[in-house]
């Protein structure tokens, strides 16, 4: 009962307190105070009581898509431990649910843009299908080697970590390492996207919500610190010398390394400039080797339990 509450109050605030503390971030490299850690809640419940505007072109896809956006999210977070302790539902490779709910939320995304007629959009939906055709093997890989590595079937104890031995830290360390990569593009973060540009030849994912409004603006927006919140958790849980314990102090360090990863992207996004569009593949590329060598690494191991 305690990891389920954990789970759910992470779920609630911690997506919000994540992407206040990224932008925070930001501003201070910028020299500027920054807006309020809370500033997505005050967003969205000023979204929400907005009435949208839809365009005579649009077909109830383009409707429908945020709502969809938003479940997957949801759907998704489901399956991690939020709070570090377990998750809220776990099952025998689960891992192929969490990856496929994804990318149906993506392809609803898509197929929203498409639906505007506008090639603007249709440009941002061409780049999310490219970049998601190298991102998804790279999920694959890397729970395929942490279910290998600990011997497990559910994505919660795949990501409890065990380095007891040197192809055990080579499986952590490029396992982290290709997950970082996976957060910077699924959150439409530096230097893959940058998600406050509205320029065309580097917008991705902002290009995809331009035609949005009122309550579903609200709910991509939340739908994005979900999925953000989400990608780094699962990071903090490979990080997390407490994993799996369900005690007040295992959460509390889960947390504090969810917002220092959090503090970390906000720091690489003042520091490092925005990829050029054509080396964006080849950058989600290195996620893919790094996957494939943490795969690699657990040959020799029983396999599962």
């Amino acid at each position: 009962m305690t990891s389920a509450i954990a789970n759910i109050l992470a779920l609630l605030v911690m997506p919000i307190v994540v992407t206040g503390t990224i932008n925070r971030v930001k501003a201070r490299w910028a020299g500027r105070v920054g807006p309020p850690i809370f500033q997505l809640a005050f967003d969205l419940w000023r979204l929400v009581r907005k009435t949208p505007v839809y365009s005579k072109v649009t077909t109830p896809v383009f409707r429908v898509g945020p709502a969809i956006v938003l479940v997957t999210s949801v759907a998704s977070a489901c399956i991690v431990p939020l709070a570090g302790t377990g998750s809220l539902v776990a099952f025998s490779f689960d891992f192929v649910w969490f990856a496929y709910v994804w990318s149906f939320g993506r392809v609803a995304l898509m197929l929203g843009a498409l639906d505007t007629g506008s090639s603007f959009e249709g440009m941002g939906a061409s780049r999310e299908a490219t970049f998601a055709t190298l991102l998804e093997p790279v999920l694959f890989l890397v729970a395929g080697a942490l279910c290998l590595h600990g011997g497990v079937r559910s994505f919660e104890a795949a990501l409890v970590p065990h380095l007891d031995g040197p192809s055990a830290v080579v499986m952590w360390l490029c396992a982290i390492g290709a997950l970082m990569i996976v957060i910077q593009v699924e959150a439409a973060r530096m230097p893959v996207d940058d998600p406050t540009t509205h320029l065309e030849l580097t917008m991705v994912h902002e290009v995809m919500i331009l035609d949005h409004g009122g309550p579903e603006l609200a709910m991509l927006q939340a739908a994005s610190a979900i999925k953000t919140f989400v990608a780094i958790s699962v990071a903090a849980t490979l990080l997390d010398p407490l994993a799996g314990e369900s005690s007040i102090l295992a959460i509390g360090a889960h947390l504090g390394i969810c917002l220092a990863i959090a503090i970390g992207l906000g720091m690489i996004e003042s520091l490092v400039a925005r990829l050029k569009l054509r080396i964006v593949p080849q950058y989600i590329v290195v996620a893919l080797v790094s996957a494939g060598i943490a795969l690699l690494s657990t040959l020799g191991r029983g396999g599962f339990s």
